[in-house]
């Protein structure tokens, strides 16, 4: 045998045996979807494929963060006996104690009652309704965003913070900080929050000569205000020009369309412990959680809210979990906005099965995508979709629309920042809050009526029949969807 012959004989058995340890090695504790995606890539793109899976496949956040949230949940737990008393639990549909008792065991915070919630579809509407706000502070506010710039539409908030600190109240700040890193004016918005005395601390620091170091893909996502204790905000809506300030997307018209809720009561002390875990994980400083009596205002709604955190620091997909069980409760309508949708299967099979069973399912998204991937993954599910009965509707360019939320019959909803994908289910750390109340759903079918007047409803015969070329991207984009 040729010198020639043996290498490429012993390449090929190197291969093999790879293929086999990374097949046995990959599959431990991970989805098959998950792990056969891993094993295709390192078998056909050997090189970059094991490199990739080395950065961005092995590992979870560092005990230590998730050794934070097991603590910070126990005291959340002991110091909540009872407060699920207030919750109107004689009003809630029979399937939905079960969802809530899931959301406790998972995130540890309670449904609480005797709450008020307006919801803000207007982009800078929002800014300003958060400033004001502010300016009203007069003990702490706690600011909490994947995406914190400074620029001349958030001028406003950031203006509202330098009054704050100057009247002698406590901001903290938490901004994620790879995101820093890949957005416009970093250095200017750092700059501003020291300047007005500000605390500010980067979530997830990716600073491996520092010791700050994990998998570069486990992100903090969410999105939250608390001033006081007293009003909360949470949504879908990042601290940035609606154009992200990317060349890309200013050339292209593109600017996003958010949704966010402002409340009032007894759910924002739930809002703000989710703070408190984040800022015990950055800075090792363990603010005190609100261990008060729950009074109830007089003239609140009889609105029950209950907090859900999730991400790479529990063990469990909480949102996954509750997004499929709320689903498969549905009895008459589902509604679901979500940019990028990449479900898992179970929260697929779960749609598909609700549609197949009468339930009027449909699913907002936008007619154009920022992220090529995504967009791609995202429309290889159409058919599946369509076929089922499931009503696609597409909104129109140049608007993404970048809003998550759902609503479930006429009583129950979930908004917040997790995205119907795998990435918002296993590897970011997000925010929900499941609302129960006739009204809050109401008010949120009166938002989604307008999508659907600002969106193009998907044919199924005309979805089969687009260009061959599309179908090929979109297919291969799927399968990168998977790897996690």
């Amino acid at each position: 045998m040729k010198d020639a012959e043996i290498v490429a004989s012993l390449l090929l058995a190197i291969h093999v045996i790879v293929g086999f340890v990374a097949a046995v090695l990959i599959a431990a504790n991970r989805r098959p979807s998950a792990a056969i995606a891993w094993v295709l890539m390192i078998i056909f793109v050997p090189f970059l494929g094991a490199l990739a899976f080395v950065l961005v496949g092995i590992g979870r956040l560092p005990l230590a963060r998730r050794e934070k949230q097991l603590e910070i949940n126990a005291l959340v737990i002991e110091r909540t006996p009872g407060l699920a008393q207030v919750a109107h639990r004689d009003e809630w549909p029979s399937w939905l104690g079960s969802a809530v008792e899931l959301n406790r065991s998972l995130g540890a915070l309670p449904m609480v009652g005797g709450n008020h919630a307006d919801l803000i579809d207007d982009y800078e509407g929002s800014i300003l309704a958060m400033a004001r706000d502010i300016d009203d502070a007069a003990d702490h506010v706690h600011v909490e965003f994947y995406i914190l710039v400074l620029d001349d539409i958030t001028e406003p908030f950031f203006a509202a913070l330098r009054r704050a600190t100057a009247r002698g109240v406590t901001v903290r700040v938490l901004s994620d900080h790879l995101s820093g890193l890949m957005n416009a004016r970093r250095r200017e918005t750092i700059s501003a929050l020291k300047e007005m005395g500000a605390e500010w601390r980067p979530m997830l620091p990716l600073r491996p000569f520092a010791g700050q170091w994990q998998r570069p893909d486990l992100r903090n996502h969410r999105k939250l205000l608390v001033v006081d204790g007293s009003v909360g905000y949470t949504g879908s809506q990042n601290l940035i020009d609606s154009s992200y300030l990317k060349p890309k997307n200013i050339a292209r018209g593109l600017h996003w369309h958010e949704l966010m809720v402002r409340i009032e009561g007894p759910a924002v002390r739930e809002l703000n412990a989710v703070f408190v875990t984040d800022w015990y994980s950055e800075t090792d400083e363990r603010l005190p959680l609100d261990t008060s009596p729950v009074i109830l205002s007089p003239g609140h709604d009889r609105l029950d809210a209950q907090v859900l955190p999730s991400g790479p620091s529990f063990e469990n997909d909480n949102n996954l979990k509750l997004y499929t069980l709320l689903i498969h409760n549905a009895v008459s309508r589902v509604s679901i906005t979500s940019p990028y949708f990449v479900p898992d299967e179970s929260v697929l099979l779960a749609i598909l099965t609700a549609a197949s069973r009468g339930v009027e399912v449909e699913l907002f998204v936008s007619a154009i995508g920022d992220q090529f991937l995504v967009y791609h993954a995202q429309r290889s599910y159409y058919e599946a979709l369509l076929r089922a009965g499931v009503a696609v509707y597409l909104y129109r360019a140049p608007t993404v629309l970048h809003s998550k939320h759902f609503t479930i019959d006429d009583d129950v909803a979930v908004i917040g920042s997790s995205n119907m994908d795998y990435r918002s289910f296993s590897l970011n750390m997000e925010v929900s809050l499941l609302v129960h109340g006739a009204g809050f759903v109401d008010r949120m079918r009166s938002i989604q009526d307008g999508y659907r007047e600002n969106s193009d409803s998907l044919d199924l015969a005309d979805w089969v029949s687009r260009p061959i070329g599309q179908k090929i991207r979109d297919n291969l984009a799927r399968l990168t969807s998977a790897l996690q």
